[in-house]
């Protein structure tokens, strides 16, 4: 069992890591993160925080991962 969650772990790790920085190109290219005056806006701060929040995440999950299969 302890082997099956730590694959699940790594790849949830592995799956975060490939899918957000992708959605931050996205994120940072929308007209709506920066106003006219090219201050970023709550809509990129929001989603600033979010990815890096879930990528803290995918790094968590890859150090529990590997070491549920090491342990």
């Amino acid at each position: 069992m302890t082997v099956l969650l730590s694959v699940l772990l790594l790849v949830n790790a592995v799956f975060n890591v490939v899918v957000w920085p992708r959605f931050w190109k996205r994120v940072a290219a929308d007209p709506r993160a920066r106003d006219a005056e090219g201050r970023k806006t709550a809509f990129y701060t929001v989603h600033a925080t979010l990815i890096g929040l879930a990528l803290l995440l995918a790094l968590l999950s890859a150090i529990a991962g590997v070491w549920g299969l090491l342990a």
